[in-house]
């Protein structure tokens, strides 16, 4: 807050008016100065704290992103292992021997605290546009594939749960059963395709944004 004080002296003339007024907004000018100067350095560390959790959060979720892309390509495989099961199956009417089946697909989370934080506390709003896009960009992609991900998951349960709890002593599928577990399958596939996608997008933004700026001290 600025205070503006009265001259102690009586002013006399308009010499002494001209000379008050301008020590009056020379010392207004200073303050405002000043008072700016304590803003801009607040910001700054606002901005410097935020980029410092930015960059570790995203180089935490890069290096668990590869064995997240590995785990999924083994789903991938296992659900290709299944579809040519369950072909033997339509084709023959009994399950082939000594073969499985293997569904399943586990969701693998990507924090994004530290970005939400950024905007909660305005620090994202004082980054260059530039900068601050990038950021927006790779958490977007992380909320689409988290998305991808639940659907993909949910399907599998509500599609596929009746058919993950048989055991070795069931008898095997029918022809018809084997078609129509073999089409929700299929269905399964199309979704993982799209989470990789999502996931290989997602990991070409975070070698970007960690080769441009491999740390922040």
């Amino acid at each position: 807050m600025l205070d503006v004080h009265a001259p102690h002296e009586p002013i006399i003339g308009w010499k002494d008016f001209l000379l008050h007024l301008f020590t009056i907004t020379v010392g207004l000018l200073i303050a405002l100065g000043l008072e700016g100067l304590v803003e801009w350095q607040h910001h700054r560390h606002l901005v410097h704290e935020a980029q410092a959790s930015l960059h570790g959060e995203i180089e935490r979720n890069a290096n668990s992103l590869k064995s997240t892309l590995d785990q999924l390509h083994k789903e991938e495989a296992d659900l290709k292992h299944d579809a040519e099961v369950l072909k033997g199956v339509i084709a023959t009417g009994k399950m082939p021997k000594h073969e499985s089946m293997t569904i399943g697909f586990a969701i693998k989370s990507f924090d994004g605290v530290a970005w939400k934080t950024a905007q909660d506390t305005g620090a994202a709003s004082y980054m260059s546009y530039g900068e601050a896009q990038e950021y927006a960009d790779i958490y977007l992609t992380q909320d689409e594939l988290a998305d991808a991900e639940h659907i993909a998951a949910r399907d599998t349960i509500v599609s596929l749960a009746p058919f993950m709890n048989s055991s070795d002593s069931d008898p095997d599928p029918t022809r018809a059963q084997a078609e129509e577990i073999k089409g929700k399958i299929e269905v399964l596939q199309g979704q993982l395709l799209l989470v990789e996608s999502l996931m290989v997008s997602l990991d070409k933004e975070y070698t970007k944004f960690l080769t441009a700026q491999p740390s922040h001290s």
